[in-house]
């Protein structure tokens, strides 16, 4: 995978479209983030499964309602988070062919609310709609795109939080995908879900191709990261019952095939394209 591969497919045959994980070359030293509590897991996922979670964290301590997991002939590919019962927002470039066409609606299954990739509540999509603004290239931002769903879900979206994070804010994230850091070190993805805990970094931490107005940089390294088949799950502020969806995993903060290098992650920044989400969901939000 070139250095701009996305922190997407663990394999080629798992991913859902092409694009790229891009990173800064030069990035501030941060000091190493608190190691995360350790955490049970939760009922019905083996005690010991053998695999590291996400890169570093633990297994998903809590089953999360809006947890969506995106496939294709029941093999997971990337993440994302139900917002509304017939709304799901992930990543753009999740839903890209290799031509760089729309993946079709038809192609997508989802699994929703389950830390069990292949459970939960199953759901077709009807459409996909990407940022207008979306090239293909996810380091200019807008890696972003929402799925409608042919008919509503009865879990509990997650609400999107009112403003973009600050520097130094907690976040959790969660995801499905590689747990070594390592390009093709997993040959599939864990069945079991994972999360992080860390936090937002400054700005300054993610300089090449890096948009502060629309993204976020999020601390990371190749012990504890978001990988390959984490895109498009979320970054989360809050607590247990009231998460609030902040960002969406596009790309690694540094040029390289290892995620995690350069102490950063960038998510897209899902509260700077509130009105964007607003205006294709027809004020489903409010009603969720």
């Amino acid at each position: 995978m070139s250095p701009r591969a996305l922190i997407r497919g663990l394999l080629t045959t798992l991913l859902l479209g092409s694009a790229g994980l891009t990173a800064p070359a030069t990035l501030a030293h941060a000091a190493p983030a608190p190691a995360p509590a350790a955490v049970s897991a939760p009922t019905g996922v083996p005690a010991s499964t053998g695999v590291r979670p996400i890169v570093g964290g633990g297994q998903a301590s809590e089953t999360y309602s809006f947890m969506v997991s995106l496939q294709q002939q029941g093999r997971h590919g990337c993440g994302g988070s139900l917002i509304a019962p017939q709304w799901v927002v992930t990543a753009a470039h999740c839903v890209t062919a290799r031509q760089g066409g729309q993946t079709p609606a038809q192609q997508i299954q989802l699994r929703i609310g389950s830390t069990d990739h292949t459970q939960g509540t199953s759901a077709a999509v009807q459409r996909v709609i990407r940022h207008p603004r979306y090239t293909g290239d996810v380091s200019g931002g807008n890696d972003i795109a929402l799925l409608q769903l042919r008919t509503p879900v009865q879990n509990q979206p997650v609400s999107l939080a009112s403003a973009s994070p600050s520097e130094g804010t907690s976040t959790r994230l969660l995801g499905w995908g590689q747990t070594c850091p390592q390009q093709g070190c997993s040959q599939q993805p864990p069945r079991y879900l994972k999360q992080l805990d860390t936090r937002i970094n400054p700005d300054r931490m993610c300089a090449a191709g890096f948009n502060g107005t629309n993204e976020l940089c999020v601390y990371g390294t190749p012990q504890a990261t978001a990988c390959y088949g984490d895109s498009g799950g979320p970054a989360l502020v809050g607590g247990s019952g009231r998460w609030q969806l902040v960002g969406a995993t596009s790309r690694a903060g540094q040029n390289g095939s290892t995620c995690g290098t350069g102490n950063a992650t960038i998510y897209t920044d899902v509260t700077a394209h509130r009105q964007w989400i607003g205006q294709n969901t027809g004020g489903a939000l409010n009603r969720s």
